[in-house]
């Protein structure tokens, strides 16, 4: 049985429009990158910019150019790697409803399981906080442009989260 902010989220994604979904999806991959490219985040730079501009044809090209740039990342790295690969292949060429809401599904699982893996309980304040930010970010972009700003904050922040526990693991193992 799903929890309530389980349910939420799911809500949130089933509301989204377009944008809000690109976005979604996106700052899920986002955070998770630092397991595949941990300097890749420049990357999707371009990415985020169609998804500010709504911009259809400028998503498929720029994701299709993140493929080709972090083609080689994540060759011998740690299982952990794989979901995020999968965010970053399995994204959609097209800027349409469906196919944007079942990848920012799959991304949001894919992202829970990362940071659950991570969490040392399983479910604990990685995880949480995981959570809140999808919650978060499908608030804030739902907004259109304007909350796309909150919203690639948000995932800066989570990706600064993950690559210091990624760390801390490093050092401790």
């Amino acid at each position: 049985m799903m929890s309530a902010t389980s349910t939420s989220l799911q809500e949130l994604i089933d509301r989204a429009d377009e944008r809000a979904l690109a976005a979604a999806g996106l700052a899920c991959l986002d955070r998770c990158l630092p397991l595949l490219a941990p300097e890749g985040a420049e990357v999707l730079r371009p990415v985020w910019a169609a998804v500010a501009r709504g911009d259809g044809a400028a998503w498929g090209e720029a994701v299709a150019k993140a493929r080709v740039e972090l083609a080689d990342e994540g060759e011998g790295a740690a299982e952990s790697a794989a979901p995020v690969r999968a965010m970053l292949d399995d994204a959609p060429a097209d800027w349409t409803e469906g196919p944007l809401r079942d990848w920012t599904r799959t991304c949001s699982e894919a992202a829970l399981g990362v940071h659950a893996a991570l969490d040392a309980t399983g479910t604990g304040p990685l995880h949480a906080g995981e959570l809140q930010r999808q919650q978060a970010v499908l608030e804030s972009a739902a907004h259109g442009p304007t909350g796309l700003r909150r919203a690639r904050d948000l995932s800066t922040e989570g990706g600064r989260v993950l690559r210091a526990v990624v760390s801390r693991r490093a050092r401790t193992a």
